[in-house]
């Protein structure tokens, strides 16, 4: 049978099922499930999921010119489509998959907006897809950002009455803001709601502050095809990815249909799917409590993830489980096959302990088969790997501490320059310090001051639709240099261990990054070569397909994969830790390393040496507190769930799960 003949969840499943990503751990994904009221498919990452999505645009696409008929597709922008549209021009590129029948109608667009701006949806959607396929410019629609405020009534009636007059939507694609806004139907949106000029809520307009350049710059107004509308459309696929998503994508999927969620309106209609990342699904009933569901199969890591959460659940240690506790909970199955619960206690609860370490190197001379790491050799070489110039001391300044406190031999690796994350009035007061300094001490550099004097000219003029000029680029990237160094220096790195790799995926200028390149995994490859370490750490936030972590973890995962079969990467150890947004569930902590309250405190100083990073930065994004607040309270989290469970009381603790080659 040809793909263009399945329907949507056919293609879905099929998808689903031959990448074995059902989340569950049992049955089949589009199998019924009690909890859920819209159909849901969960995939391992972004990319299988968008692979399937786009499988089924692509069909719908084939089906349409196979029948003579336009295929009117209503699409979304942000980050959760891009993969999806990178996919879709691959098909057209190397499977001859033509547009020439496609009509699009976009879902939003920022109030007022030029189509020129970096900003602009406009902009995102020729840069994403329609400059690399061949659908006709006379074809595609979006909001008009650029039209008066007594136009606009007027433009949105007649945006409604174009789509009908194109046969109405085949398939509308859709994200999910963090407060469950599809389009820009903020909370508070009526089911009945028509396309109109809408008024963003704080919180989306802080979730997009990053790509803005601060809060203040963000649109407050937005035009934005209505529920209604949406509602119409034949068929409806909503992408979530990330832990960030999953209480939102929770409440839609499970919870009432209400004004407080626009995507529980999905419930209404009759064709419509989820498709989420494991982290997106991560609060779904199936996903968070599968025994509460149907059947399990009871593996150690299903234990330990049931044992737990009902520990936390009950408020009660693990040591004071009872049997009746875990027949009242849905688990007597778990009780049959093994036995007394008080068995179960125990094992679960040294496995946790032996999560606990303050060696973090391995502790020498020490019995380590209950230690995360190994004693020997004593003394390791290590690579920290840094997404930006702050993300080691950030996520794991503790144990980068610890690693050199215990003379290891510790390598830092920034992989990007972190350059868009600098303010413009921060660059400004660098340019100057360099101008006046030079001036002062009749220095003569012409070719330096020649650079910061264009960066400065620049930035005084600069305006929505421009990225910054090289020369702005590098000196930003000297700021976020220095403070690294300074943090290195607090910390006790060498300056010869500090390797600053400026991958070149990420100098672009804008939030939008280039996919991981052949020069990128060469660079990352070669220091590995180098350092032959016995310890790799790495940023493991892998929500966003697009974002700088994911990026720079996939030039790690391929330079380790080239090198896997030489003789030193049989002694190296992967391990992930998070960012300052998230930290691994308590189940899948592998080492987690505790911190006193002075080592707490240190660790602040340490972030603090990131000044650029500091009051009210670009990328603060929704939460407002600064990076060494989130961290702390993330740390302390961590702690607080040990002694929840009945371990040792920490001030803090930084967890790390263990990668393993493939």
């Amino acid at each position: 049978m040809e793909l263009h003949s399945l329907n949507p969840e056919t293609i879905l499943m099929q998808a689903a099922d031959k990448a074995h990503l059902n989340a569950s751990g049992g049955g089949s994904i589009g199998g019924p499930i009690t909890y859920e009221k819209i159909p849901t498919h969960i995939y391992a990452d972004a990319k299988d999921a968008s692979e399937a999505v786009a499988q089924e645009i692509a069909a719908l696409i084939r089906q349409k010119q196979a029948e003579g008929k336009p295929c009117v597709l209503g699409l979304a922008t942000g980050s959760s489509p891009k993969t999806v549209y990178a996919k879709l021009i691959r098909m057209h590129r190397e499977e001859g998959l033509s547009f020439q029948n496609v009509i699009s109608f976009n879902l939003d667009e920022y109030y007022p907006m030029e189509p020129d701006s970096i900003h602009s949806y406009h902009r995102f959607m020729k840069e994403q897809l329609f400059d690399h396929v061949d659908i006709r410019p006379e074809n595609y629609f979006l909001p008009d950002g650029t039209i008066s405020v007594e136009q606009i009534q007027e433009f949105c009636r007649e945006y409604e009455r174009k789509i009908q007059e194109a046969g109405g939507l085949d398939f509308q694609l859709l994200g999910i803001g963090g407060n469950g806004h599809v389009g820009f139907n903020e909370p508070g949106t009526l089911i009945n709601a028509r396309t109109r000029l809408i008024t963003l809520d704080h919180s989306t307009r802080a979730a997009t502050a990053m790509e803005f350049g601060g809060l203040a710059q963000v649109p407050r107004k937005a035009i934005t095809l209505g529920v209604a509308p949406i509602l119409n459309a034949r068929r409806i696929v909503l992408l979530a990815w990330g832990e960030r998503k999953a209480p939102v994508i929770r409440g839609a999927v499970e919870g009432p249909v209400t004004e407080h969620n626009p995507a529980s309106y999905l419930q209404a209609h009759p064709n419509v799917t989820f498709v989420l990342d494991e982290r997106a699904a991560s609060e779904l009933t199936r996903v968070k409590t599968p025994w509460a569901v149907d059947s399990v199969t009871w593996d150690n890591g299903m234990i330990k993830k049931a044992v737990t959460h009902l520990s936390l659940t009950l408020k009660k240690p693990i040591l004071k489980l009872t049997d009746k506790d875990y027949n009242d909970n849905g688990m007597s199955d778990l009780l049959a096959k093994y036995g007394a619960g008080y068995e179960i206690n125990i094992d679960v609860f040294n496995q946790l302990q032996h999560t606990i370490t303050g060696w973090p190197g391995g502790k020498p001379n020490a019995d380590d088969s209950n230690r995360p790491e190994r004693a020997q050799p004593a003394q390791k070489r290590v690579i920290i790997f840094s997404p930006h110039p702050d993300d080691d001391i950030i996520s794991m300044g503790g144990t980068f501490q610890r690693l050199v406190d215990q003379g290891h031999d510790v390598h830092v690796a920034y992989q990007t320059s972190g350059n868009i994350a600098v303010a413009d009035d921060e660059a400004l007061r660098f340019i100057d310090f360099v101008v006046d300094f030079n001036q002062h001490f009749q220095t003569r550099n012409d070719h330096v001051t020649k650079i910061f004097r264009e960066a400065k000219e620049f930035l005084k003029h600069k305006n929505d639709s421009e990225i910054d000029t090289p020369e702005v680029r590098h000196v930003k990237g000297l700021i976020r240099r220095g403070e690294a160094k300074a943090t290195c220096r607090f910390v006790g790195v060498p300056m010869d261990q500090v390797h600053f790799l400026d991958l070149p995926f990420y100098e672009t200028g804008t939030v939008q990054k280039k996919p991981v390149g052949e020069e990128d995994i060469r660079i990352v490859a070669d220091l590995i070569a180098k350092v032959q370490p016995h310890q790799i750490y790495a940023a493991g936030d892998f929500a966003d397909p697009h974002g700088t972590h994911k990026v720079c973890w996939d030039a790690i995962e391929n330079a380790l994969d080239r090198l896997k079969n030489e003789a030193y990467m049989d002694q190296c150890w992967v391990w992930l830790y998070r960012g300052a947004w998230a930290e691994w569930d308590i189940h899948e902590i592998q080492m987690a390393v505790p911190m006193s309250p002075d080592q707490v405190l240190k660790k602040r100083m340490g972030i603090f040496k990131h000044q650029s990073q500091k009051d009210g930065v670009v990328f603060q994004g929704e939460d407002s507190r600064e990076f060494w607040q989130r961290a702390e309270e993330r740390n302390q989290g961590t702690a607080k769930l040990y002694d929840a469970l009945g371990l040792a009381e920490y001030e803090a603790m930084e967890a790390f799960v263990r990668w393993h080659f493939k």
